[in-house]
């Protein structure tokens, strides 16, 4: 088998507050990937207080999130995360972040969001992992849909956008479709 946290483009790393911060502030500056993953405005979040914001996150241990490198030139592109846990009952959220342009629409998302998946459904077995996408992020949605996740729902014109309403879809992939489909993929 191979490395729990590798793939063929990308693997997923431990976080490192001292070296993610300044990626972190140079991506919220960059308003289309802002636009793409958060509701809130675009804020100008210095280094510094993104470092010390990932630093208490690591105490707090609220989450698992993941730094995503490529393989070829060992680039750290993005971010992708468990957080929300819901342990009484096998869930999870999910999100991720692809910072550097010229990796989006690529494959390279989708592969850091199947190793996730692994990751919660083969070691913290989890039985749901959840996310919520925005209706005008089409290559997300294909992109969440070729990892496993359905359709189940949608918040309709949750956010103002460019003047007007959108909806936020909601997703989800279960275990036992996510192993059906991808457990003989990673048994190599």
């Amino acid at each position: 088998m191979k490395n729990l946290f590798t793939g063929e483009l990308v693997c997923l790393g431990a976080p490192m507050p001292s070296i993610d911060a300044p990626l972190f502030s140079k991506w919220s500056r960059d308003t289309e990937y802002m636009r793409l993953l958060d509701t809130d405005p675009p804020t100008l979040a210095s280094a510094k207080s993104l470092q010390d914001e990932f630093e208490k996150r690591l105490e707090d241990q609220t989450g698992h999130v993941f730094r995503i490198h490529t393989l070829a030139e060992s680039k750290q592109i993005g971010f992708v995360g468990l957080f929300g846990f819901d342990w009484a009952n096998g869930n999870s959220w999910v999100g991720i972040g692809i910072g550097e342009r010229e990796y989006w629409g690529k494959g390279y998302g989708t592969e850091a969001m199947t190793l996730v998946l692994r990751y919660a459904f083969t070691e913290l077995n989890l039985h749901r992992v959840s996310l919520g996408v925005f209706e005008f992020n089409a290559r997300a949605i294909q992109s969440y849909t070729k990892a496993g996740f359905v359709v189940e729902g949608l918040e309709r014109k949750f956010m103002n956008r460019e003047g007007r309403r959108w909806d936020i879809i909601n997703m989800g992939v279960l275990r036992d479709e996510w192993m059906k489909t991808y457990k003989g993929n990673f048994e190599k």
